[in-house]
């Protein structure tokens, strides 16, 4: 007999504002029920020079667009109980420059030819919002990941599939023709605003630190239960 373990989330809900399969699958494995709403926004439009300052940017507007798609439809106002909407966004730097999704084959096979045998710095975001009380928090993570030598035929492949197009920096990591080839993770940096700081881990590269989301989502309900 199948014994269906309870969500974590039982006195609170969860709405995750993204679409990214990967982003799903890791709340998923934190142990949480959650809907889904995707964020229509113009990613291009907002510049920022530093990449934690980006990242952290784009997951604010996320979160601001959802929050007027709620309060359009009337749905903020059927809010009944504590809710957290987790909106996120990464990056990947390379040699000093910041790589989002890639628009061409040919930018896809560049991107991921420098990678090969060498390294690419991941900075990931998240962001939490109590939507019952309109508080915020949010920080960052980075990680510079190694990866061995990357053969033109997974490239290739890559690019057939193109999962390249829909994730930063142009490559999935958890992907099983690149998981292989991931040599090292190394978590550099966590920064967190409006809560206090706290350990992190590295797997900001997978789209949604799962120590980073918890330590926010405890902040974000803290208010809700005082």
């Amino acid at each position: 007999m199948d014994i269906r373990i309870p969500p974590k989330n039982q006195n609170f809900e969860i709405i995750l504002g993204s679409s990214s399969k990967a982003r799903r699958e890791i709340l998923a494995e934190m142990g949480y029920d959650f809907t889904i709403l995707s964020a229509d926004i113009d990613e291009k439009s907002i510049r920022k020079e530093k990449p934690e300052d980006l990242v952290m940017a784009l997951a604010e507007a996320k979160a601001d667009a959802i929050m007027m798609k709620l309060d359009r439809t009337a749905q903020v106002e059927d809010i009944s109980r504590p809710t957290l909407l987790i909106t996120a966004d990464t990056v990947v730097v390379y040699q000093g420059t910041i790589r989002e999704k890639p628009t061409s084959a040919e930018e896809a096979r560049q991107f991921i030819r420098d990678y090969s045998g060498g390294s690419g710095e991941v900075v990931g975001s998240v962001v939490v919002t109590n939507l019952v009380t309109g508080s915020r928090k949010g920080g960052w993570e980075s990680a510079e990941v190694y990866f061995l030598e990357i053969p033109d035929e997974v490239i290739d492949s890559l690019i057939e599939e193109g999962i390249t197009f829909n994730v930063a920096g142009g490559l999935m990591l958890e992907h099983p023709l690149i998981l292989p080839l991931v040599d090292t993770v190394v978590r550099l940096s966590l920064s967190l605003s409006l809560c206090s700081p706290n350990v992190g881990t590295a797997d900001c590269v997978m789209g949604l630190s799962k120590t980073l989301t918890e330590k926010l989502m405890q902040e974000a309900l803290v208010e809700t239960m005082v």
